[in-house]
């Protein structure tokens, strides 16, 4: 039974590990932003492979929108291939891993300590080389992940990087919405016996988009991401604005089209990019909270809770986690093990 995987377990255990992370670091973050104030830290350099990558990208929207940051990805070939690290004054390089052991990621991080910039690291490991190479240490508060794919330290990672834009706002109304967060992840797994029941239609289904925009371009990111290593499938991530500048040309009638489109500002424009797809006659399938959007949908998922835009990502993976798992499980795949894959993953 899928319950009895450490997969199924772990989905669930993420209402938890936010709130246990949430109390645990608030005073390192607190720490960490009297520090960025201090050295009036302009501009944040993240360092992350894979999933962390993608919380990366959702740190370049929400530092950006609420705390006026410029937020770049880091080449981490430049440091330990290239040797032609760039310069980091007046910058914060955040190093993002679950392990804590890819030695590319570490070399970034070192490479700034070596400059004298302020470091950070998020990690479910803080015995690990990535934790030795930062100045304030994050922990993720996990627990060991079993399970190959990661699932609630992505979800710890965004809510940590959620906490860090909240100390820096100095805002109390965020510091509220993002409490609520864990209780809104909850009722989002409710969702789990209607995903479990859509399936079985795609359990053919060799390729499909996911398109989110804004805040959640890193959800289309991650959602892709679970979707290709646990169910094998071709998925590619999008902007909506990005796919209409030429990878529109794929699509035919029945090609899947998942679009992640929750309540915010980028509603309006996602509800004009469904029209667009729709009328190409693609399987349109919608995760939301929009009853309008949800109705343009072949398949709707609608969200069972509404959440700030700037906190959306953080519950519309969670739909994309069980899609995933409860597709790769119909194909008669290990969840747990997907092929090819081990749980720590060490890059050059």
């Amino acid at each position: 039974m899928i319950e009895n995987s450490y997969l199924y377990k772990e989905i669930h255990e993420q209402p938890a590990v936010l709130n246990k992370m949430m109390a645990a670091q608030e005073e390192t973050i607190t720490q960490l932003v009297a520090e960025i104030n201090k050295r009036q830290i302009t501009h944040v350099v993240i360092a992350g492979r894979g999933t962390s990558d993608n919380a990366g990208r959702y740190a370049q929207y929400l530092f950006g929108a609420k705390n006026g940051l410029v937020v770049s990805l880091a080449t981490p070939s430049l440091f330990s291939i290239y040797n032609a690290p760039p310069r980091f004054q007046n910058a914060l390089v955040l190093g993002i891993s679950q392990s804590g052991k890819s030695p590319d990621i570490v070399a970034v991080l070192a490479e700034a300590q070596k400059q004298g910039a302020l470091t950070a690291v998020i990690t479910n490991n803080t015995q690990s080389d990535l934790a030795q190479a930062g100045d304030f240490v994050i922990d993720l508060c996990a627990g060991e992940e079993l399970a190959v794919a990661a699932t609630k330290t992505y979800t710890s990672e965004l809510a940590a990087i959620a906490l860090l834009s909240t100390k820096l706002a100095d805002s109390a109304e965020m510091a509220a919405q993002l409490q609520e967060v864990g209780t809104a992840v909850s009722k989002t797994l409710s969702m789990n016996d209607t995903i479990a029941q859509i399936v079985p239609r795609y359990r053919y289904m060799s390729r499909c988009v996911v398109i989110g925009r804004g805040f959640n371009y890193a959800t289309a990111f991650e959602t892709a991401l679970k979707m290709k290593e646990l169910t094998y499938s071709i998925v590619e991530s999008y902007s909506s604005a990005d796919f209409l500048h030429g990878p529109m040309a794929v699509l035919e009638p029945s090609f899947p089209v998942l679009l992640i489109a929750p309540t915010g500002k980028m509603l309006p424009e996602m509800k004009e990019f469904a029209q667009v797809v729709k009328d190409k006659q693609v399987e349109l399938i919608v995760l939301s909270d929009d009853d309008a959007l949800l109705e343009m949908a072949r398949i709707p998922l609608k969200l069972p809770t509404s959440v700030p835009e700037w906190l959306s990502p953080i519950v519309n993976i969670v739909p994309g986690q069980m899609f995933s798992m409860h597709l790769a499980y119909v194909r008669d795949f290990d969840v747990d093990s997907p092929r090819g894959l081990k749980k720590v993953t060490e890059t050059r």
